[in-house]
């Protein structure tokens, strides 16, 4: 634990103005969530996943924007402080790519503990 998975524009990843990697987007994730300093490097697990298409409300000009959505998955049980601490790690971690003109967020999600079942084979 963590599950981030990180929702972006494909865009991103072959726009002369972007040109952000999956691998350079995960290495950020990774990186925040480590410098939270509320999980072991070990247990961080992170995943793209690349949209061709996406709209963003009616105006035209935000169509065109690229975006980021980082969701951190996490057992339950953290405090309003750790959550919030982590989504600001991860942000500040996304923020360090520099880039321009795209739409960055970050939301934490409790996973509960009683229903979650994990299987390593």
């Amino acid at each position: 634990m963590p599950h981030a998975i990180i929702e972006y524009s494909q865009s991103l990843a072959e726009s002369a103005k972007h040109k952000i990697s999956p691998e350079s987007l995960m290495a950020s994730v990774f990186d925040g969530a480590k410098h939270s300093k509320l999980f072991d490097a070990a247990d961080i697990k992170v995943r793209t996943i690349a949209f061709e298409h996406h709209l963003s409300g009616e105006i035209p000009e935000t169509n065109d924007r690229p975006f980021i959505h980082v969701t951190m998955k996490i057992l339950s049980g953290r405090t309003l402080e750790q959550r919030t601490h982590l989504s600001e790690c991860v942000m500040a971690a996304l923020e360090q790519l520099k880039l321009e003109s795209l739409s960055l967020t970050v939301e934490i999600l409790d996973i509960e503990k009683a229903s979650y079942i994990k299987r390593l084979k």
